[in-house]
């Protein structure tokens, strides 16, 4: 057979596809030479050292967050129409944290509106019934109180919101989603913001953040690169409900005055001037605080101050309008609610109040609400 002749071509294409058919059937026949390649995994890169951004971080939650809770509203319901027994339900969840070694525990008020109960699950999984012991919806602030050991109760360092500045790094420990122990970390967006409370009063001062505050944050703690307690997370700005960057947290200086007086008296008694005000500005070229009524035989009635009322001839003569309290501006029903309270019963202020068309100065002795 000469080399390259069509006859030996055929012999040699014949040949290979017989050698092909002997090797796919011995692989066929064995599972082992059917197994896939071995795949070697690269080598573990051994960990360079932590960074002290990072060192500081870790710290600040191992020290944190054995303060921090979960919290559980507890609600009831009745197991028929013609049943006279109740089950517990869940209600709403929430975060908190300890305030002292009496078993006291801060959260927002919000958490626990409308629930029957509340139990307090600490950060090493035990869980404790709670109890009431006061609240302040116009500052969005509640303390509960469980019978803990001591050991068990790791309090927060307080700290001030005087002196914060926007761009600090702040952390937030709390229970998104149900996720325990959870840490977020970001800056300080902007100080001096104005929210809304559940009654309608503004909280003043507010912080807002972009550190991740999402549903089960509120009531939980905001902290500053020393573990302090500058605010309690509480709302979030966002169409959606998620987490759109913008949080916002109740100042620790309110929160430095506010639970006392909860753990004292089981909610915030403020002193009274004994005035019913709206905005003068609906009535006149002023910014102040119209009075349309005046309490009989209260501070402001003993110093005098006029009330609006009709005449004999159904005109409507204007009352004063208050313009400051102690030198602080008053323009709204908002602003004399915060100016007062601070001050106690008993205490003495000097009210500016616009009248026949010029500004006096008038004392007026504060009562008890």
């Amino acid at each position: 057979m000469e080399k390259g002749s069509p006859l030996r071509r055929t012999a040699f294409v014949v040949g290979g596809i017989t050698g092909l058919a002997v090797a796919l059937a011995l692989v066929w026949r064995d599972p082992a030479a059917r197994a896939a390649p071995q795949i070697e995994a690269p080598p573990v890169a051994i960990r360079a050292d932590l960074t002290a951004a990072e060192r500081t971080t870790i710290e600040l939650f191992e020290e944190a967050s054995p303060s921090v809770c979960f919290i559980t509203s507890i609600g009831y319901r009745r197991r028929s129409a013609f049943s006279l027994r109740a089950d517990e339900i869940p209600q709403g969840t929430g975060s908190g944290f300890i305030w002292d070694r009496r078993g006291h525990v801060v959260t927002n008020y919000h958490v626990l509106r409308g629930a029957r109960a509340a139990r307090v699950t600490l950060a090493d999984q035990t869980t404790w019934d709670a109890s009431w012991v006061g609240g302040a919806p116009e500052k969005d602030l509640a303390v509960l109180s469980i019978d803990a050991p001591r050991g068990k109760l790791v309090p927060l360092a307080l700290g001030s919101s005087g002196d914060l500045r926007v761009g600090q790094s702040v952390f937030a420990i709390g229970n998104p989603f149900g996720l325990d122990q959870t840490l977020t970390t970001g800056v300080i967006s902007a100080l001096g913001r104005e929210i809304e409370s559940l009654t309608g009063v503004a909280i003043r001062n507010v912080v807002q953040t972009d550190a991740a505050i999402n549903p089960g944050n509120s009531g939980g703690p905001l902290l500053d690169s020393s573990g302090r307690l500058i605010g309690v997370n509480t709302q979030i700005l966002s169409t959606s409900g998620a987490y759109a960057g913008i949080g916002f947290a109740i100042p620790a200086d309110t929160v430095g005055w506010v639970v006392p007086e909860l753990i004292a008296k089981g909610r915030i008694e403020r002193p009274v001037l004994g005035v019913v005000v709206a905005a003068a500005e609906r009535y006149l070229d002023l910014e102040g605080a119209l009075i349309t009524r005046v309490t009989s035989r209260s501070g402001a009635d003993r110093a005098g101050l006029q009330p609006t009322y009709r005449d004999a001839r159904g005109r409507i003569i204007l009352g004063d309008v208050i313009l400051e309290l102690d030198g602080a501006p008053i323009r709204s029903e908002d602003d004399l609610i915060l100016a007062l309270e601070r001050r106690e019963a008993g205490e003495t202020v000097v009210l500016t109040v616009w009248r026949d068309g010029r500004r006096r100065e008038v004392e007026a002795r504060l009562g008890s609400s």
